[in-house]
């Protein structure tokens, strides 16, 4: 799971300013929404003079018969693309298939850049943000975006890999939204990595169950005083890290509870208020002693990233929990083990309260739809070429690609199963260099297909040879990962009455943690924190936001169940 983010509100004028520029800019649903497709060898999709789309042509788009170009936004304030040709795959396709695609970043302030884009008219091709994303929503229903229905059997890897695509559907039951990451098997890297040179100097104790953690984490702070830290989490902020302690004490209780897209518990056909859950209260009461006692980093709530990072990386943590605690772990392994081959990293079963399943315990969420999508604007002249090329590249060949390289070097041709064939050349540092460089070019990413091909050839290697990462993904937090993928597109539009609650209340829980697990000195104090807390959120609307996402998550199930 991706760790928690704070929702950006619009501001009031930036709301009125889309509403209006999208009135003044977009045509009527019926008129635009839906183009035919498009012949990608003749342009036939470009716009005439009068504004109307020709007829396309059964022609099928070939990568590489002729020159395809666009521009893709990333609709982020955090995440800048680079240059296409800078990343190895970009090269390579510019080079030697005629795609060239122009970057274009938000510069930190998506709201303002959208904004602009929309009040002048000038729509990138594509845009890659959040999957129902408020901005990309009013396109939508403005008729600014391109439906996909037409292409699914023509161009098939999507609907393929894929599978059931009704999830990704909009109001009007067309497809506008090409995932990145799906899956249709169990993802995820969330739970507890263990500095191994601590574990084994204190005799390689029992960790399993919650009692056995406490003790643990006492014996570290006893022998090794405050220069190792007992438990850290990452970013406890967000509730990282703690949160992956909530569900130790709770069969099935899911990570995503504390997630601002939900804040609630399952019970029944219902989500039940958070703050009143007997499960989150338990779990609490465990943390704050933990904090009290100082067996968690007292600086948990406002580091940075940074210093989480340079804690893990210097081997003075003895627990790291988090929702992908696997990428520091997996580099501070390696740096660790260079210079002392005692030390370094090792993943733990999910730890578990005394009495429960541990086979029930699932620190960690994915769910099949993935992260984040990628929509087609009407500004498009050739909408069916990008939209070809987006599923050649979530393909096969694509995937490999942007992961080993282009064929011919590390991989060679397609065994009986459709995994690569790995050639006698597979070098594992130019494929690590590779991915890393052609990470943020990922843009619509096949979990379900990419994850077996790479887990073929670490399955090949003897066990101290395979990726630290790929060894522990495989036995133990692919395993232990829960689908919410019922539990998606639960948040009403941010700028209606419900909206300001979600806000509110979401604030109001962030404030609250923090509170609880800091300043509580017993676990009445945890109680009477949390009482006020619900009282506080029915106050703000709490319980309408639960009726409305109960209602949205039943919807949910119907579709998945195909009704």
């Amino acid at each position: 799971m991706k760790k928690m983010k704070r929702p950006m509100l619009l501001v009031a004028a930036t709301v009125f300013l889309l509403a209006t520029a999208l009135a003044g800019c977009g045509g009527s649903k019926s008129e635009s929404s839906d183009p035919a497709p498009s012949t990608s060898s003749n342009n036939e999709n470009k716009s005439s003079d009068n504004g109307e789309k020709k007829e396309a042509s059964g022609e099928k788009w070939e990568l590489g018969a002729k020159p395809l170009e666009f521009s893709l936004y990333s609709h982020y304030d955090n995440i800048d693309f680079p240059v296409w040709d800078s990343t190895p795959a970009g090269k390579w396709l510019k080079e030697n298939k005629q795609v060239d695609i122009k970057m274009i970043s938000a510069g930190g302030n998506k709201a303002q850049k959208m904004s602009a884009m929309i009040a002048s008219d000038e729509l990138p091709d594509v845009i890659w943000g959040d999957r129902n994303d408020p901005d990309t929503e009013r396109l939508r229903e403005a008729g600014k975006l391109v439906a996909f229905d037409d292409y699914l059997d023509k161009y098939p890897n999507l609907k393929t890999w894929m599978g059931d695509l009704n999830m990704l559907r909009a109001d009007d039951g067309k497809l506008y939204q090409f995932p990145n990451w799906y899956t249709g098997r169990p993802a995820g890297n969330a739970g507890y990595a263990i500095n191994k040179k601590i574990y084994e100097e204190l005799g390689s104790p029992k960790l399993e169950t919650t009692d056995d953690l406490y003790d643990y984490l006492k014996k570290v702070k006893e022998k090794y005083g405050s220069g190792i830290i007992p438990f850290e989490p990452h970013m406890a902020k967000d509730a990282q890290g703690l949160g992956v302690l909530y569900t130790a004490f709770g069969e099935g209780a899911i990570y995503t509870s504390l997630n601002n897209g939900l804040l609630a518990v399952p019970k029944g056909d219902k989500l039940t208020s958070l703050f009143t859950d007997p499960v989150f209260r338990e779990a609490n009461k465990y943390i704050a002693k933990l904090y009290r006692e100082k067996l968690i980093s007292q600086d948990a709530f406002n580091q940075t990233e940074d210093q989480v990072k340079e804690k893990v990386m210097s081997g003075r943590v003895a627990v790291f929990a988090g929702a992908s605690p696997t990428t520091f772990a997996m580099e501070a392994d390696a740096a660790l083990t260079k210079k002392d081959p005692n030390a370094g990293y090792f993943m733990i079963w999910p730890i578990h309260k005394p009495g429960l399943d541990k086979n029930k315990i699932y620190p960690g969420t994915y769910t099949s739809l993935g992260w984040n999508v990628s929509v087609i604007t009407t500004a498009a002249k050739d909408p069916e070429a990008i939209f070809a090329f987006l599923d050649w590249y979530t393909g096969p060949e694509g995937q490999n690609l942007l992961f080993f390289g282009p064929e011919g070097g590390n991989w060679k041709g397609f065994d009986s199963e459709g995994k690569p064939n790995f050639t006698d050349n597979y070098n594992a540092e130019a494929v690590a260099k590779i991915q890393a460089e052609n990470d943020k070019v990922m843009i619509n990413g096949n979990t379900s297909y990419i994850d077996p091909a790479k887990m073929k050839y670490e399955m090949s290697l003897p066990v101290e040879k395979q990726n630290w990462s790929a060894r522990y993904q495989s036995t133990i937090t692919w395993p232990t990962q829960y689908n919410v993928t019922e539990f998606i597109n639960l948040n009403p539009a941010p700028d209606s009455e419900l909206g300001i609650t979600k806000q509110a209340v979401t604030d109001l829980f962030l404030e609250v943690y923090a509170s609880m697990i800091i300043k509580s000195q017993s676990d009445a104090d945890v109680d009477k924190i949390l009482d006020k807390a619900e009282a506080d959120a029915q106050k703000l609307g709490y319980d309408k936001l639960l009726e409305f996402r109960t209602e949205k998550w039943q919807a949910n199930k119907a579709k998945l169940a195909g009704k």
